[in-house]
């Protein structure tokens, strides 16, 4: 008997991962580890007055509020934007999926021009908000929505793909149960796609923390109001003060990263615990 080797379209498990790490190490971990040996050069005291002074930490604050409040809402009204493209066909759905595409693919500067002239108070929207006593632009509400509007997407394909696979024989099966909308989508729907809400969030958190150009139109800039981390380290930048800017960025990609682990951690444990029944 003749036997036939299996031939793989890419080459052997060792020459891919070689690729892979090389790939990997050049345009990832090279970049962030060059980051962190130029923080750790510098010294600690003067580190530390850096990155903890006022304004700094007004900046830190406005940015991880902001990024978790746009973050939140894209998980609430993303999850029904996606809940609507999968589940519904109308005419328009093609053109309303489309949409969120362009979101991503237009420039930032672009997205913050545009809010600004919307939200401003002669904007069709800005007008609306200040007969409500509402200040959009240069407040950090004016923030929020520009992150808001930049991390739609990554919380919508997410979970669009998770209901895309979620099986409606299931649902089906907890109607003919006695289940009514709600506890089938409390006891069946959710649990199933809750692994795809916590990833959806976490990207639009990431997304929206490091984001610079859309906010620094809308934002206005007012130090200890108004300034967000990347636009501070922009102005160190600006000033070829590169030691604070790196300073600040390892304090920022810091603690992002053990907020994306936490989130992952807490994924890894969900999905561990709903498998074990």
């Amino acid at each position: 008997m003749i036997a036939f080797r299996r031939h793989n379209i890419l080459p052997g498990f060792g020459v891919s991962l070689g690729y892979t790490l090389i790939y990997l190490g050049i345009m990832v971990f090279v970049p962030l580890l060059g980051l962190y040996f130029r923080a750790s050069g510098m010294n600690w005291s003067w580190f530390c007055e850096t990155t903890t002074n006022s304004r700094v930490l007004s900046a830190y604050r406005l940015s991880f509020t902001a990024s978790f409040a746009a973050a939140f809402i894209n998980l609430l009204f993303g999850s029904l934007v996606a809940w609507v493209l999968v589940r519904y066909d109308f005419p328009g759905r093609r053109l309303m999926d489309s949409t969120i595409d362009i979101l991503s693919a237009l420039p930032t500067a672009v997205a913050g021009i545009t809010l600004t002239s919307l939200y401003t108070s002669k904007g069709w929207i800005g007008c609306c908000l200040n007969r409500a006593g509402l200040q959009a632009v240069f407040s950090p509400l004016g923030i929020i929505i520009a992150l808001t509007f930049i991390s739609l997407p990554f919380a919508v394909r997410v979970l669009q793909a998770a209901l895309k696979d979620l099986d409606p024989a299931l649902e089906d099966a907890a109607v003919c149960l006695g289940a009514n909308r709600w506890q089938t989508i409390i006891r069946v729907t959710l649990p199933t796609v809750l692994p795809a809400l916590i990833t959806g969030f976490s990207l639009a958190f990431a997304r929206a923390l490091g984001e610079y150009g859309s906010v620094v139109f809308i934002s206005g800039n007012m130090p200890m109001k108004t300034e967000v981390a990347p636009l501070l380290m922009a102005i160190k930048l600006e000033q070829y003060d590169v030691a604070g800017a790196t300073a600040i960025a390892a304090v920022m990609m810091g603690v992002s990263f053990f907020i994306l682990l936490t989130i992952n951690v807490v994924q890894w444990w969900r999905m561990r615990e709903c498998n074990s029944f």
